[in-house]
């Protein structure tokens, strides 16, 4: 059928459904979703009944958005509300949404925004046409977040051409005849990094995750293999979470001419802008050229199409796509894929924790239908068991004060997501609570800019996080202890002061950026210690210093020098975000509904293979451990 034969077919239904009273104005495609343009927002847009009818009848998402005739423009608008709404208020931002007709006004005091019986709501809805949505303004400024936003505006109408576009194509007619199931391994299996997955259909080509290889030659996934060509013949790349093993590569994509969706959460947006934007500076900082320029990062971000977990959206004529909570960073997801009209499912972890950490809750393991689990096995292997989040508290505690009673440094070099902020949460209650000297702990390299994003997306925290960071005096984050380091000259200083204290720095697995700075400052020190809380990949230069090397070599900023290790070095495992085998057994045997196959990747070698020989052994699935470029069809 063709698309405007689907549109008519579309508004035939909707007049069936929708009382004549109630005025449509225009009904589109725009990416997966069917938008219902109305005068009369009030009728349509509140009757959720109505809408739940809409979808189920269409089998679409349907959105209802004001006709646009409506919507005062978006400066006048801007002015109108800062009118409206009292000074007392304290408004952070206000972020215009042309693709919903939502504006979103940050406030210090969201009640003062709302009114008495939401009376100034009412008023700004009279006066702007546009739906107000008001939310508390986080704690911490994003830089990142106001830029993305910033950016999206720019790049409106470019974005609402290609929304239309891929609505178009998400309707296309396919063929009739037997559907098949398949998975090629593009990287990542039988290895940690370069993650990257094609699920292929008789109809459909999907993307899971482009990432690289940290410290190591072969750093980028098999993108040149046959199945992947030519690029626009994808219909979509998912993006399981920010770090740069599963997205590093992705603006490359779009530098040879990907011009199609990216499916992630939007903190997984905002955090690849991040790290994909730093690790250009710091290709950079080190004398080299980098496969992507930030025009190919601003492609990327025009081309995300944002999902929240538990929602369902069409990304192909026969693959449905829902992401479910992850646990491994601030919106990090597991992704359901539906193919056909039950044909199969599929769903495929990327890197995910079956604990409530400090930061989020646990892994989702529940779906309406399986029958193949992809899952990782970072920490798979037999005797890869880790101490629980209060047993690692317990080990931190005992090494900082060891430490800072020989007057030494501890650096800890972290991941800007997810481990910086659980190890902050940890010092800042062992120093509150006095069971650690209070000495001043500093923040180097991307940490900070990450925590803000965290603080920008509560929703994604668990809930005792989310209530805390909303509370100015308990908020952790906040506390007077935490000092961000913003230049060259403070990290210099910090390096050759004498005194105790706390570095948390960036990368984690010390393959660059401020952590060496440190190092080469401190190596020396035998009253120092190293202490590595996050997973160290082979060949990069954590896991040598972690291997108990004594002579490192370095290059870092032209540099070369053999540093001679005398810090202490430790390592604690219980803040890691990977699942160690007894949670990765206790999620398959808690899963609902019970898959038939489980393939394993995202893990070393042996561990890849050991963990599937278990799960056979224990629970009798058919199980694969695929090395890299195998395609496996799965129905």
């Amino acid at each position: 059928m063709s698309v405007e034969k689907l549109l008519e077919h579309a508004r035939e239904e909707i007049r069936k459904i929708v009382p004549p009273h109630i005025k449509i104005t225009k009904i589109d495609f725009e990416g997966p979703i069917i938008i219902i343009y109305t005068e009369d927002m009030e009728g349509l847009a509140n009757n959720i009944e109505l809408i739940r009818q809409l979808a189920q009848t269409l089998r679409r998402r349907v959105a209802i958005r004001p006709d646009p005739n409506l919507l005062c423009d978006a400066e006048k608008a801007d002015k109108k509300i800062r009118s409206i709404i009292p000074d007392e208020a304290e408004i952070t931002d206000i972020f215009f949404d042309h693709e919903t007709g939502e504006v979103t006004i940050e406030a210090i005091t969201p009640g003062l925004v709302i009114g008495k019986h939401g009376a100034i709501l009412n008023e700004l809805k009279t006066n702007i046409g546009w739906a107000p949505k008001v939310v508390r303004a986080p704690p911490l400024a994003s830089k990142t977040v106001s830029e993305v936003r910033s950016y999206l505006r720019n790049v409106r109408e470019e974005r609402i051409e290609f929304l239309r576009k891929l609505g178009r194509r998400l309707i296309r007619e396919v063929p009739d005849g037997e559907n098949w199931v398949r998975l090629t391994t593009l990287g990542g299996y039988r290895e940690v990094g370069r993650s990257c997955t094609l699920l292929t259909t008789r109809n459909s080509k999907i993307m899971i995750d482009c990432g690289v290889m940290p410290g190591s030659e072969k750093s980028t996934p098999y993108l040149s293999a046959p199945e992947l060509q030519p690029l626009d013949s994808l219909d979509g790349v998912v993006i399981t979470h920010g770090h740069l093993d599963h997205c590093g590569m992705l603006p490359v994509l779009f530098k040879y001419g990907y011009e199609g969706p990216v499916y992630c959460t939007a903190p997984t947006r905002d955090l690849m802008s991040l790290m994909l934007i730093d690790s250009i500076k710091v290709t950079s900082g080190e004398a080299k050229k980098s496969t992507y320029e930030s025009s190919h990062v601003r492609e990327m971000v025009k081309h995300c199409v944002p999902l929240k977990f538990g929602e369902t959206t069409d990304i192909s004529p026969d693959v449905r796509l829902t992401f479910q909570n992850a646990g491994h960073i601030l919106g990090s997801a597991i992704c359901h894929f539906h193919v056909g009209d039950g044909l199969y499912n599929i769903a495929m972890t990327g890197d995910m924790k079956f604990e409530k950490t400090w930061l989020f809750n646990s892994a989702v393991n529940r779906f309406p239908r399986i029958e193949t689990l992809v899952i990782e096995s970072t920490y798979g292997g037999y005797h890869d068991m880790q101490p629980s989040r209060g047993e690692a508290s317990s080990q931190l505690r005992n090494m900082i004060d060891r430490t800072l009673k020989k007057q030494g440094r501890i650096l800890v070099p972290v991941f800007a997501v997810g481990r910086s902020q659980e190890v902050m949460l940890v010092l800042e209650d062992l120093m509150k609570s006095e069971q650690i000297p209070t000495v001043p702990i500093y923040l180097d390299g991307m940490i900070w800019e990450a925590t803000a994003i965290h603080t920008a997306y509560p929703e994604f925290l668990n809930s005792s996080l989310r209530t805390q960071i909303f509370q100015q005096k308990e908020n952790p984050f906040l506390s007077k202890i935490f000092q961000r380091v913003d230049s060259m000259e403070m990290r210099e200083r910090i390096a050759d002061d004498p005194e105790p204290c706390i570095v948390l720095a960036t990368a984690g697995m010390m393959n660059g950026g401020p952590v060496l700075e440190y190092l080469k400052a401190w190596h020396n020190d035998p009253h120092s210690t190293i202490v590595f809380v996050g997973y160290q990949a082979e060949g990069t230069m954590g896991r040598k210093i972690q291997k108990g090397w004594k002579e490192i070599q370095l290059n870092h900023r032209g540099d070369g020098m053999v540093l001679n290790m005398q810090m202490k070095v430790e390592t604690v495992d219980g803040f890691s975000g990977h699942s160690d085998r007894r949670q990765l057994m206790r999620y398959i045997e808690g899963m609902e509904p019970k898959p038939e196959r489980i393939i394993i990747g995202h893990g070393e070698d042996y561990k890849c293979s050991d963990l599937a020989s278990s799960l056979y052994k224990k629970f009798g699935f058919e199980t694969r451990a695929p090395m890299n470029l195998e395609t496996i069809r799965v129905k």
